[in-house]
């Protein structure tokens, strides 16, 4: 089966910082891999690559059998790549509907002599956004929050939020930089669920980045692990875990052998 994604000897430089060197990694199609390190190893650095935000110095990157080469975060988005962050960035002030009605808007056709006609066109554009999203929030448990800002919403929903925003681009694949931060464990638990539940409904592959050893070992498929940018391991939660240089750069000997 052909990969979805496929990184082939990437490297990025800045200045004399080598931030990510010869990284290869491949996602199939309805994959979950989760991409592991220590603070400073690359991780979110390799993400910024995947979603144009960084181009590389060399190497190339490919999506869907395509070179993702001079493409911005807009172009790849409509692509098919999705994200959230390791700090959550929602429109604050906006409304949940608003929020997420704004990444439904990403395949909607536009027109400004259709936007200021109000045809009937518009008008049951309009109608279809407003049932995409509110088919979303309800699947995530927040349609009852529809109206309100997003910054009034707990943690552990604005992390959702953050998730159904950039599943309403309509992905095929979804990247994940910690989503897990700043939560409590049970709200973990919850989180894991939902990772699970989003790849078997949603039929996308997920690459994930995470501290929290027992969400990554306990939902991934497979785990590659960078350190200082050089991808050290690949392979199932299992193998990684026991894997001597993992241990060593990041593990520790007490998480591995649990």
């Amino acid at each position: 089966m052909a990969a979805l994604l496929q990184l082939a000897d990437v490297t990025i430089r800045f200045g004399g910082l080598t931030a990510v060197s010869s990284l290869n990694l491949a996602i199939g199609p309805g994959e979950l891999v989760g991409l592991i390190g220590p603070n400073g190893a690359g991780k979110t650095t390799a993400f910024n690559l995947i979603t144009g935000v960084y181009q590389p110095t060399s190497g190339a990157i490919t999506f869907n059998g395509q070179s993702t080469a001079r493409l911005k975060a807009h172009q790849l988005a409509r692509c098919g790549i999705a994200r959230t962050f390791q700090n959550i960035r929602l429109f604050a002030s906006l409304s949940v509907f608003d929020n997420v009605r704004a990444a439904v808007q990403l395949h909607r056709p536009h027109g400004i002599i259709n936007a200021l006609w109000r045809g009937r066109g518009f008008c049951e554009g309009e109608a279809d956004v407003t049932r995409q999203v509110m088919e979303l929030l309800e699947i995530f448990g927040l349609g009852a929050a529809r109206d309100q800002a997003a910054r009034s919403l707990p943690y552990g929903d604005q992390r959702r939020l953050e998730i159904v925003r950039a599943l309403a681009t309509r992905p095929k694949l979804l990247l994940l930089d910690e989503p897990a931060a700043g939560m409590n464990p049970t709200e973990k638990v919850e989180l894991t669920r939902l990772i699970r539940f989003i790849q078997e409904k949603f039929q996308i592959s997920v690459l994930l980045v995470e501290h929290d050893m027992r969400v990554v070992m306990g939902i991934c498929e497979r785990v590659a692990v960078l350190d200082y940018g050089v991808k050290i391991a690949e392979g199932t939660p299992e193998s990684v875990r026991q894997n001597q240089k993992v241990i060593e750069a990041y593990l520790g000997d007490e998480v591995a052998v649990k």
